[in-house]
Protein backbone atom coordinates (compact mmCIF):
# COMPACT_ATOMS: atom_id res chain seq x y z
CA UNK A 1 0.00 0.00 0.00
CA UNK A 2 1.05 3.59 -0.65
CA UNK A 3 1.04 6.08 2.19
CA UNK A 4 -0.25 9.51 1.21
CA UNK A 5 0.68 12.33 3.56
CA UNK A 6 0.03 16.02 3.22
CA UNK A 7 2.64 18.69 2.76
CA UNK A 8 3.84 20.01 6.09
CA UNK A 9 5.23 23.52 6.25
CA UNK A 10 8.10 23.73 3.77
CA UNK A 11 8.28 19.95 3.29
CA UNK A 12 6.65 18.28 0.31
CA UNK A 13 4.87 14.92 0.66
CA UNK A 14 7.93 12.87 -0.27
CA UNK A 15 10.08 14.69 2.27
CA UNK A 16 7.45 14.20 4.97
CA UNK A 17 7.48 10.47 4.26
CA UNK A 18 11.25 10.46 4.51
CA UNK A 19 11.52 12.23 7.86
CA UNK A 20 8.72 10.15 9.39
CA UNK A 21 10.39 6.91 8.35
CA UNK A 22 13.60 8.17 9.90
CA UNK A 23 11.78 8.98 13.14
CA UNK A 24 10.44 5.42 13.38
CA UNK A 25 14.02 4.10 13.46
CA UNK A 26 14.50 5.48 16.97
CA UNK A 27 15.10 2.99 19.79
CA UNK A 28 12.37 2.06 22.27
CA UNK A 29 12.06 -0.24 25.26
CA UNK A 30 11.55 -3.80 23.97
CA UNK A 31 11.10 -2.18 20.55
CA UNK A 32 7.51 -1.27 21.45
CA UNK A 33 7.62 1.79 19.16
CA UNK A 34 5.15 3.73 21.35
CA UNK A 35 4.73 6.78 19.13
CA UNK A 36 2.12 8.19 16.80
CA UNK A 37 2.39 11.10 14.36
CA UNK A 38 -0.18 13.47 12.94
CA UNK A 39 0.61 15.67 9.94
CA UNK A 40 -1.07 19.07 9.66
CA UNK A 41 -0.51 21.85 7.19
CA UNK A 42 2.05 23.52 9.43
CA UNK A 43 3.61 20.83 11.60
CA UNK A 44 4.15 17.20 12.56
CA UNK A 45 2.67 16.26 15.92
CA UNK A 46 4.29 13.58 18.05
CA UNK A 47 1.89 11.66 20.30
CA UNK A 48 2.62 8.99 22.90
CA UNK A 49 0.71 5.78 22.21
CA UNK A 50 -0.41 4.55 25.67
CA UNK A 51 -1.71 1.33 24.14
CA UNK A 52 1.92 0.26 23.72
CA UNK A 53 3.01 0.99 27.27
CA UNK A 54 4.51 -1.80 29.40
CA UNK A 55 2.35 -1.79 32.54
CA UNK A 56 4.67 -4.01 34.58
CA UNK A 57 8.07 -2.93 33.26
CA UNK A 58 7.14 0.76 32.96
CA UNK A 59 4.13 1.47 35.19
CA UNK A 60 4.49 5.27 35.15
CA UNK A 61 5.25 5.55 31.43
CA UNK A 62 8.74 6.96 31.99
CA UNK A 63 10.37 4.69 29.40
CA UNK A 64 7.54 5.38 26.95
CA UNK A 65 8.25 9.12 27.08
CA UNK A 66 12.01 8.52 26.76
CA UNK A 67 11.38 6.45 23.63
CA UNK A 68 9.17 9.17 22.16
CA UNK A 69 11.89 11.71 22.95
CA UNK A 70 14.34 9.63 20.93
CA UNK A 71 11.90 9.61 18.00
CA UNK A 72 11.48 13.38 18.34
CA UNK A 73 15.20 14.03 18.14
CA UNK A 74 15.43 11.78 15.08
CA UNK A 75 12.60 13.68 13.42
CA UNK A 76 14.23 17.04 14.15
CA UNK A 77 17.57 15.80 12.83
CA UNK A 78 16.09 14.42 9.61
CA UNK A 79 14.26 17.70 8.92
CA UNK A 80 17.40 19.76 9.60
CA UNK A 81 19.43 17.56 7.24
CA UNK A 82 16.97 18.35 4.44
CA UNK A 83 17.76 22.04 4.84
CA UNK A 84 14.86 23.27 6.99
CA UNK A 85 14.71 24.57 10.53
CA UNK A 86 12.64 22.21 12.76
CA UNK A 87 10.95 24.71 15.11
CA UNK A 88 9.89 22.51 18.02
CA UNK A 89 7.35 23.08 20.80
CA UNK A 90 7.42 20.59 23.69
CA UNK A 91 4.31 19.61 25.64
CA UNK A 92 2.10 22.09 23.76
CA UNK A 93 -1.26 21.11 25.30
CA UNK A 94 -2.16 20.76 28.96
CA UNK A 95 -5.48 19.26 27.86
CA UNK A 96 -3.73 16.46 25.94
CA UNK A 97 -0.70 15.10 27.84
CA UNK A 98 -0.09 12.49 25.12
CA UNK A 99 0.65 15.28 22.62
CA UNK A 100 4.35 15.52 23.41
CA UNK A 101 5.62 17.87 20.72
CA UNK A 102 4.91 19.71 17.50
CA UNK A 103 7.70 20.15 14.94
CA UNK A 104 7.20 22.86 12.33
CA UNK A 105 9.53 22.81 9.32
CA UNK A 106 9.89 26.51 8.66
CA UNK A 107 12.62 28.59 7.05
CA UNK A 108 15.18 27.01 4.80
CA UNK A 109 18.69 26.90 6.21
CA UNK A 110 22.05 25.46 5.31
CA UNK A 111 22.39 22.16 7.17
CA UNK A 112 24.95 22.12 9.97
CA UNK A 113 27.60 19.51 8.97
CA UNK A 114 27.53 18.09 12.52
CA UNK A 115 23.78 17.54 12.36
CA UNK A 116 24.07 16.07 8.86
CA UNK A 117 26.57 13.58 10.25
CA UNK A 118 24.04 12.59 12.91
CA UNK A 119 21.38 12.20 10.21
CA UNK A 120 23.61 9.83 8.25
CA UNK A 121 23.96 7.69 11.38
CA UNK A 122 20.19 7.19 11.79
CA UNK A 123 20.00 4.14 9.54
CA UNK A 124 23.25 2.68 10.91
CA UNK A 125 22.43 2.88 14.62
CA UNK A 126 21.69 -0.46 16.31
CA UNK A 127 21.18 -1.56 19.90
CA UNK A 128 24.01 -4.05 20.28
CA UNK A 129 23.08 -6.58 22.96
CA UNK A 130 26.12 -8.76 22.30
CA UNK A 131 29.59 -8.59 23.89
CA UNK A 132 31.80 -5.85 22.51
CA UNK A 133 35.27 -6.18 21.04
CA UNK A 134 38.19 -5.58 23.43
CA UNK A 135 39.38 -2.29 21.93
CA UNK A 136 39.45 0.61 24.37
CA UNK A 137 37.14 3.57 23.78
CA UNK A 138 39.12 6.85 23.83
CA UNK A 139 38.42 8.92 26.90
CA UNK A 140 37.91 11.92 24.62
CA UNK A 141 34.76 10.15 23.42
CA UNK A 142 33.24 10.55 26.87
CA UNK A 143 33.71 14.31 26.60
CA UNK A 144 31.99 14.25 23.20
CA UNK A 145 29.06 12.23 24.53
CA UNK A 146 28.69 14.46 27.56
CA UNK A 147 28.54 17.52 25.31
CA UNK A 148 25.87 15.82 23.18
CA UNK A 149 23.82 15.20 26.33
CA UNK A 150 24.04 18.80 27.49
CA UNK A 151 22.97 20.13 24.10
CA UNK A 152 19.59 18.50 24.80
CA UNK A 153 19.28 19.90 28.35
CA UNK A 154 20.22 16.67 30.11
CA UNK A 155 23.28 15.62 32.11
CA UNK A 156 25.90 12.90 32.05
CA UNK A 157 27.44 12.55 35.53
CA UNK A 158 30.82 10.89 35.94
CA UNK A 159 31.17 7.31 37.19
CA UNK A 160 34.42 6.33 38.91
CA UNK A 161 35.74 2.82 39.41
CA UNK A 162 34.22 2.47 42.89
CA UNK A 163 30.80 3.53 41.61
CA UNK A 164 31.05 1.00 38.79
CA UNK A 165 31.74 -1.76 41.32
CA UNK A 166 28.63 -0.79 43.26
CA UNK A 167 26.71 -0.59 40.01
CA UNK A 168 27.53 -4.23 39.27
CA UNK A 169 25.91 -5.34 42.55
CA UNK A 170 22.98 -3.01 42.00
CA UNK A 171 22.38 -4.43 38.53
CA UNK A 172 22.47 -7.98 39.83
CA UNK A 173 20.00 -7.30 42.65
CA UNK A 174 17.63 -5.37 40.39
CA UNK A 175 17.66 -8.11 37.76
CA UNK A 176 16.86 -10.75 40.36
CA UNK A 177 13.95 -8.62 41.56
CA UNK A 178 12.60 -8.39 38.02
CA UNK A 179 12.85 -12.11 37.37
CA UNK A 180 11.11 -12.86 40.66
CA UNK A 181 8.02 -11.00 39.38
CA UNK A 182 5.83 -13.33 37.27
CA UNK A 183 4.15 -10.33 35.66
CA UNK A 184 7.49 -8.95 34.50
CA UNK A 185 8.59 -12.32 33.13
CA UNK A 186 5.32 -12.71 31.22
CA UNK A 187 5.54 -9.19 29.78
CA UNK A 188 9.18 -9.75 28.79
CA UNK A 189 8.20 -12.94 27.02
CA UNK A 190 5.48 -11.17 25.02
CA UNK A 191 7.92 -8.61 23.62
CA UNK A 192 11.24 -10.46 23.24
CA UNK A 193 12.54 -13.60 21.56
CA UNK A 194 9.96 -13.27 18.80
CA UNK A 195 9.96 -14.85 15.36
CA UNK A 196 11.58 -13.19 12.37
CA UNK A 197 8.23 -12.18 10.82
CA UNK A 198 7.21 -9.79 13.59
CA UNK A 199 7.09 -6.04 12.96
CA UNK A 200 7.64 -4.96 16.56
CA UNK A 201 9.21 -6.34 19.71
CA UNK A 202 12.70 -7.84 19.86
CA UNK A 203 13.22 -10.83 17.54
CA UNK A 204 15.36 -13.72 18.71
CA UNK A 205 18.09 -12.99 16.16
CA UNK A 206 18.75 -9.62 17.85
CA UNK A 207 19.78 -11.31 21.10
CA UNK A 208 21.62 -14.36 19.78
CA UNK A 209 25.08 -14.58 21.32
CA UNK A 210 24.19 -12.44 24.34
CA UNK A 211 24.78 -13.97 27.79
CA UNK A 212 21.70 -14.27 29.98
CA UNK A 213 23.37 -12.78 33.08
CA UNK A 214 23.24 -9.01 32.67
CA UNK A 215 26.31 -8.46 34.83
CA UNK A 216 28.46 -9.27 31.81
CA UNK A 217 27.43 -5.83 30.54
CA UNK A 218 29.77 -4.32 33.13
CA UNK A 219 32.78 -6.39 32.12
CA UNK A 220 35.67 -5.27 29.89
CA UNK A 221 34.23 -3.20 27.09
CA UNK A 222 36.21 -0.08 26.30
CA UNK A 223 37.80 2.42 28.59
CA UNK A 224 41.44 2.75 29.60
CA UNK A 225 41.68 0.23 32.43
CA UNK A 226 44.68 0.07 34.75
CA UNK A 227 44.65 -3.70 35.09
CA UNK A 228 44.70 -6.67 32.77
CA UNK A 229 41.11 -5.99 31.80
CA UNK A 230 39.95 -2.51 30.73
CA UNK A 231 37.33 -0.75 32.77
CA UNK A 232 33.89 -0.54 31.15
CA UNK A 233 32.73 2.68 29.55
CA UNK A 234 29.38 3.15 31.27
CA UNK A 235 27.46 6.38 30.84
CA UNK A 236 24.42 7.75 32.63
CA UNK A 237 21.97 10.20 31.11
CA UNK A 238 20.05 12.07 33.78
CA UNK A 239 17.89 15.08 34.51
CA UNK A 240 17.72 17.61 37.32
CA UNK A 241 14.05 16.83 37.99
CA UNK A 242 11.87 13.88 37.02
CA UNK A 243 8.84 15.39 35.33
CA UNK A 244 7.38 14.34 31.98
CA UNK A 245 9.18 17.20 30.24
CA UNK A 246 12.51 16.12 31.75
CA UNK A 247 11.99 12.61 30.45
CA UNK A 248 11.13 13.88 26.98
CA UNK A 249 14.34 15.94 26.92
CA UNK A 250 16.36 13.00 28.25
CA UNK A 251 15.01 10.87 25.40
CA UNK A 252 16.24 13.45 22.91
CA UNK A 253 19.61 13.47 24.66
CA UNK A 254 19.69 9.68 24.48
CA UNK A 255 19.26 9.66 20.71
CA UNK A 256 21.80 12.43 20.20
CA UNK A 257 24.27 10.39 22.26
CA UNK A 258 23.50 7.19 20.35
CA UNK A 259 23.85 8.83 16.93
CA UNK A 260 27.04 10.58 18.05
CA UNK A 261 28.47 7.24 19.17
CA UNK A 262 27.42 5.62 15.89
CA UNK A 263 29.18 8.39 13.98
CA UNK A 264 32.34 7.58 15.97
CA UNK A 265 32.12 3.91 14.93
CA UNK A 266 30.79 2.81 18.32
CA UNK A 267 27.83 0.74 19.45
CA UNK A 268 25.73 1.04 22.59
CA UNK A 269 23.21 -0.96 24.56
CA UNK A 270 21.20 -0.53 27.72
CA UNK A 271 21.87 -1.61 31.29
CA UNK A 272 18.20 -1.52 32.17
CA UNK A 273 17.52 -3.08 35.60
CA UNK A 274 18.96 -0.24 37.73
CA UNK A 275 16.65 2.32 36.12
CA UNK A 276 13.57 0.10 35.71
CA UNK A 277 13.32 -1.15 39.29
CA UNK A 278 12.12 1.73 41.46
CA UNK A 279 14.19 0.92 44.56
CA UNK A 280 17.30 0.34 42.45
CA UNK A 281 16.81 3.63 40.63
CA UNK A 282 16.63 5.48 43.95
CA UNK A 283 19.83 3.72 45.04
CA UNK A 284 21.51 4.60 41.75
CA UNK A 285 20.56 8.24 42.23
CA UNK A 286 22.14 8.14 45.68
CA UNK A 287 25.22 6.41 44.26
CA UNK A 288 25.69 9.19 41.70
CA UNK A 289 25.69 11.67 44.58
CA UNK A 290 24.92 14.73 42.48
CA UNK A 291 21.14 14.97 42.76
CA UNK A 292 20.59 13.95 39.12
CA UNK A 293 17.70 11.61 38.36
CA UNK A 294 19.08 8.70 36.28
CA UNK A 295 17.00 8.16 33.15
CA UNK A 296 19.22 5.92 30.99
CA UNK A 297 22.24 3.73 31.67
CA UNK A 298 24.35 2.69 28.66
CA UNK A 299 27.44 0.69 27.88
CA UNK A 300 29.44 1.94 24.91
CA UNK A 301 32.07 0.09 22.86
CA UNK A 302 33.08 -1.42 19.54
CA UNK A 303 30.80 -4.13 18.17
CA UNK A 304 30.32 -6.30 15.12
CA UNK A 305 27.64 -5.46 12.53
CA UNK A 306 24.10 -6.45 13.44
CA UNK A 307 20.89 -7.01 11.43
CA UNK A 308 17.95 -4.63 11.58
CA UNK A 309 15.32 -4.92 14.23
CA UNK A 310 11.86 -4.58 12.68
CA UNK A 311 9.69 -1.50 12.50
CA UNK A 312 5.95 -1.15 12.06
CA UNK A 313 4.63 0.08 8.70
CA UNK A 314 4.35 3.84 8.52
CA UNK A 315 0.58 3.62 8.17
CA UNK A 316 0.36 2.02 11.62
CA UNK A 317 1.91 5.02 13.37
CA UNK A 318 0.11 7.83 11.55
CA UNK A 319 -3.07 9.50 12.75
CA UNK A 320 -5.64 10.77 10.22
CA UNK A 321 -3.60 9.55 7.25
CA UNK A 322 -4.88 8.49 3.83
CA UNK A 323 -3.77 5.05 2.69
CA UNK A 324 -4.31 3.83 -0.84
CA UNK A 325 -3.49 0.63 -2.66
Amino acid sequence: MTIQVTRVGRLNSEQVNSVLRSATLAPSTHNTQPWLFRCTGTGIELHADPRRNLPVTDPDGRELVLSCGAALFTLRTAIHALGFHPATTLMPSRADPDLLAVVRPVAERTPDPKVSRLARAITRRRTNRRPFLPGAVPRSTLVTLRHATELEHAWMPSLDAEQCRHLRDLTSHARRAQLADPGFVAELGRWTGLGAGTRDGVPSYATEGSPTDENWLLDGFGGAGNGARPDPLVVVIGSLTDERLDRLQAGQALQRVLLTATGEGLDASYISPPVLVRAARAELRSLLGCGVWPQVLLRVGYGLPLPWTPRRPLGDVLLDTLVSA
